[in-house]
């Protein structure tokens, strides 16, 4: 059997055992690269035109493919109902002390692990802003009650 065969065979079996390996599709056009430095071959090309071929069809289906599989491997966001507490007011129903590990805050009816923006501590019966979820804990700034 000719070397050039077995070296674009082993380049598409190479990239297709790697693309299998990880999900992040990092080889798979390398395999198609190696397709057409194969046909280039049984087209008799001399070996530096079929090296060519490959790169020049690696990168148009790179080129090509890149931005489509982007948008699918992305995905959504999505969102829960934890989200709808955010940006709300709470009112803190055991006092917040991050140095302690401790505090509650009760918003929309739940009853929530608080931590201070801040790091300061908060007294209970005061109310607070929530300004984002880490984990199962909100993190909250006190209310300006101007």
């Amino acid at each position: 059997m000719d070397l050039e065969i077995l070296a674009w065979t082993a380049v598409i079996i190479i990239a297709i055992a790697l693309e299998a390996a990880t999900a992040q599709l990092v080889s798979i056009w390398f395999a198609g690269g190696g397709l057409a430095g194969l046909i280039a071959h049984f087209l008799h090309a001399p070996f530096w035109l079929q090296v060519i071929a490959a790169a020049v069809a690696t990168l148009i289906l790179l080129l090509a493919t890149r931005p489509l599989v982007r948008r699918f491997l992305r995905g959504k966001e999505t969102r829960t109902n934890a989200d709808r507490v955010v940006g709300r007011t709470a009112v803190v129903t055991e006092p917040i002390d991050n140095v302690l590990a401790k505090g509650r805050v009760s918003v929309l009816g739940s009853d929530w692990t608080a931590r201070s923006l801040d790091g300061g501590a908060i007294p209970a019966g005061a109310q607070v802003r929530v300004e984002r979820i880490e984990g199962v804990k909100l993190i909250v700034s006190p209310e300006n009650n101007t």
